[in-house]
């Protein structure tokens, strides 16, 4: 019995002195949706709000890293953030559906153990990316929608709230610009602000109605993660898209398409037309492209959304983090709102001009 003890003693010390610590590495990358994101269509006080919430997420979910918390918990609480801004579709800023409803969709996935959780178009739970890992930490299941999955997040006792909540004037017009133009308008791209000012349908007319005539942009949100144990972390949560009909699932609630995230290659957080990235399974293509070819995160990324998804025709973004703290956050579109938090220092992006 002694030589049993002493053999786990001794595999016990040999696997703490094996086990790495990250703390050095700990890194955080942020997306708040991708489009026609200009200079020319965006005013000095919008792109300070913009800035400056999404510089909030970064050091909202960076604390809890350095604090020793998990990839899981930082992402949850960086998403938090840009979900409860009525600046980004998610959330509070969710758009509307065909019906007048605001229909939300969210994703997470651990790296460490491949358990991920996704619920598709709820109605009630004041943060969606809650109800995803509910869902994957309090049932078997990997996804739920609609209905039920609203009932389940009220059971595990989420925040629920009226569904008056997720209204927001500007979302509304939008709504009601395209009921008129009788057109579903995706959240990733708009009119660039020359030809808003030209066409008579938009019925906008002052400056600070124009910026939310670019509702299509404020897109999906999404976060990605390294924590101190080396364990990496992806979520997503996404109002979707205006005027959808007929239930419209997009991708961030599709593992693989809009997230994934695996330990061994890296996590990923997508933001564009849906249909191109489940049709693509652009997360999954990532990962799988450093797995099998060996290619860095950079490379991988780059090779699914600069080319394989710009010759399928989608329009959008990702950004991906490997286990070493390496960053990509490439997209295709003129702009996306991005940025990263690593060694202490931040940097928060929206133009295509603005590099690393």
């Amino acid at each position: 019995m002694k030589i049993i003890y002493s053999i786990i003693f001794a595999l016990l010390i040999t696997h703490t002195s094996f086990a790495q610590d990250y703390s050095d590495k700990i890194t955080l990358v942020i997306h708040g949706g991708a489009g026609t994101i200009t200079r020319a269509n965006m005013t000095p006080e919008k792109e300070k709000a913009y800035r400056e919430v999404l510089n909030t997420a970064l050091q909202n979910g960076y604390a809890i890293l350095k604090k020793g918390g998990t990839s899981l918990q930082a992402v949850e609480a960086t998403i938090m953030v840009m979900e409860n801004s009525p600046l980004f579709n998610a959330g509070k800023g969710a758009v509307f559906t065909h019906e007048g409803k605001n229909e939300m969709d969210a994703a997470i996935m651990e790296g460490n153990t491949l358990k991920a959780g996704a619920i598709a178009g709820v109605t009630t739970i004041k943060n969606p990316i809650k109800g995803a890992i509910a869902v994957m930490e309090k049932s078997p299941h990997v996804m739920m929608a609609g209905k039920g999955a609203d009932q389940f997040a009220k059971e595990q006792g989420l925040e629920i709230v009226d569904p008056s909540y997720f209204y927001t004037e500007a979302r509304y017009k939008a709504l009601q610009k395209a009921l008129k133009e009788e057109k579903v308008e995706l959240d990733h791209t708009e009119n660039k602000k020359d030809e808003i000012k030209k066409s008579p349908k938009t019925g906008y007319q002052k400056e600070e109605d124009l910026i939310f005539t670019e509702g299509k942009k404020f897109g999906t949100v999404g976060c990605v993660a390294l924590d101190k144990f080396g364990n990496l972390t992806a979520g997503t949560s996404t109002g979707g898209m205006t005027n959808k009909k007929y239930g419209r699932v997009g991708d961030a609630p599709i593992i693989g398409a809009g997230t994934y995230a695996n330990n061994v290659t890296c996590a990923v957080s997508a933001t564009g037309h849906g249909e191109f990235f489940i049709r693509s399974v652009v997360a999954y293509d990532i990962s799988s492209l450093m797995e099998y070819k060996g290619l860095s995160v950079k490379d991988a990324a780059d090779e699914v959304v600069m080319k394989k998804l710009v010759d399928r025709g989608g329009e959008g973004g990702v950004i991906a983090l490997d286990r070493n703290g390496n960053i990509a956050m490439p997209f295709n579109s003129e702009g996306m709102y991005r940025g990263y938090i690593k060694d202490g220092k931040s940097e928060v992006m929206i133009y295509k001009d603005e590099k690393r």
